[in-house]
């Protein structure tokens, strides 16, 4: 059974995780070779916009359909090219590999700026979808917290959606959005948390907390749109919200313990995500280019998600048995 020192243990480790990965600095794009190649490069090949391929730089790109469908203007081709140049005068002085602007260097596959990431965020997705018709199946539409779960299968669809998309191709805007989404399914998770311990209140006081939830998370997303991108104010707002959540989880999992046996579903949940976050922990270049420690962290939450939504299926179908108790005069609120 997982005691309190192991949920504590997996605060810490993901505190711990989460502040190394903020002193992590890329220093391939500061280097002065890179630097003069773009310059030469866009002088030499590109329009004044940077956008248009020069008429004699085409055949030396060799854009396909979809490097112009993922829109890599001339100026994207050139960045790209001299990343490989700069790894290859690194290498060639038994340098270590560098990162350029805060990721390593990938190869281009279909477009695709990370491949792999890409591919396991997709994987993510249909994880969702699979586990809500799961979820649907087996779970009555009459029994409490339904809505509520299908609620967090609509955010956490829509935050691998745009996960998809920034992996795709990384700009400030598919940036800003993959980030904000994302805290977004963290945030379900609290707001799951809590209207679970509340789901027997009036509707007021369920309404006000809701209002209460959404009015933080929009009130966030204009603070960091509006702003400078804050990394560390982002990384930080997920840690704390994180935190509760587990905690909330914890305590009620230690008042419910023996009523309730699949509370520890939820808790494993938690447990293999603490201990997903290793991977941040594990940088390394990418394998072939392709693969690196932030894609296989991608590759675990398809199945972390496993015990959050086996918990959230039995959950639903005994607080709906308990509520038949009630109507017919028996208590059996565990």
């Amino acid at each position: 059974m997982l005691t309190f020192r192991y949920c504590l243990f997996i605060v810490c480790f993901i505190i711990f995780s989460s502040c190394f990965t903020l002193v992590l600095s890329s220093n391939g794009d500061r280097t002065s070779f890179f630097n003069n190649c773009i310059r030469n490069c866009e002088r030499q090949n590109c329009s004044a916009d940077g956008l248009e391929i020069q008429e004699q730089a085409v055949k030396y790109y060799q854009q396909s359909f979809f490097d112009k469908l993922l829109q890599w203007t001339c100026a994207d081709e050139c960045q790209y090219g001299c990343m490989w140049r700069t790894v290859e005068a690194f290498q060639d002085r038994n340098w270590p590999v560098p990162q350029f602007y805060g990721k390593w260097p990938f190869v281009r596959i279909f477009g695709l700026q990370e491949p792999a990431s890409v591919l396991f965020s997709f994987f993510n997705l249909v994880a969702h979808f699979r586990w809500l018709r799961k979820f649907r199946r087996q779970v009555r539409p009459d029994s409490p917290c339904y809505k509520i779960w299908h609620l967090f299968s609509a955010v956490a669809i829509n935050a691998w959606i745009w996960s998809i998309v920034f992996h795709a191709r990384d700009n400030p805007l598919t940036e800003l959005l993959d980030y904000s989404f994302a805290y977004s399914m963290v945030l379900m998770t609290l707001y799951c948390m809590v209207m679970r311990m509340l789901y027997k209140h009036s509707w007021p006081i369920k309404t006000f907390i809701s209002l209460a939830f959404l009015s933080f998370y929009i009130n966030y997303f204009a603070y960091i749109t509006m702003g400078r991108f804050s990394y560390s104010l982002n990384m930080t707002t997920n840690i704390i919200t994180g935190i509760l959540s587990a905690l909330g989880w914890f305590l009620w999992s230690f008042r419910v313990r023996k009523q309730r046996p699949y509370y520890r579903k939820i808790l494993a949940f938690y447990l293999l995500l603490g201990m997903s976050m290793s991977l941040e922990l594990l940088d390394f270049p990418p394998i072939f280019w392709i693969l690196d420690a932030h894609a296989l962290w991608h590759l675990s939450t398809v199945f972390i998600m496993n015990p959050l939504y086996s918990f959230a299926i039995d959950d639903c179908r005994l607080l709906r048995t308990e509520k038949y108790y009630e109507l017919v005069g028996f208590d059996k609120d565990i």
